[in-house]
């Protein structure tokens, strides 16, 4: 969002943009580039980079990002998973209740979906074609006996 005149530009906009490789950044060997654009609304110039290591981009200048909530769910599963481990080290009594824990919500994982699969299996078997046709007939009689 532009910070002059608050107007949304979306990740998907085509600019017309000048490219420039950020010198003495480098991920992986692949180069970062800088991005220069203008607003739409206001041409104000807005900056910003490319970040690889996340398949994303950073916002340098002229405006500001939305609420990003994948980034901010990753960021706190990694946390979970980090303070899980640190606590199983502390605890082997808590690696053993986690483990019953897995154990059974993967017991539930599957019960549920064998219950779908039989779900779908009884779905499978109506003949819907079969149903309308047993429909339209029974309402052309209806019809029928109403006229008569």
């Amino acid at each position: 969002r532009c910070k002059t005149c608050g107007e949304y530009i979306y990740k998907g906009k085509k600019f017309n943009a000048r490219k420039e490789t950020v010198q003495n950044e480098v991920y992986l060997g692949l180069p970062i580039f800088r991005f220069y654009i203008k607003c739409t609304r206001c041409l104000a110039e807005i900056t910003f980079k490319t970040d690889p290591e996340n398949t994303d981009y950073t916002m340098e200048h002229g405006a500001t990002r939305n609420f990003q909530a994948e980034k901010l769910l990753e960021e706190e599963e990694k946390r979970m998973q980090k303070e899980r481990e640190e606590e199983e080290l502390n605890n082997p009594m808590k690696v053993l209740e986690n483990r019953t824990k897995d154990s059974k919500l993967e017991m539930e994982v599957l019960e549920n979906l064998q219950e779908l699969k039989e779900l779908n299996q009884r779905q499978a078997n109506v003949d819907f074609e079969a149903m309308l046709k047993q429909y339209k007939e029974l309402e052309e009689e209806q019809r029928r006996k109403e006229q008569e």
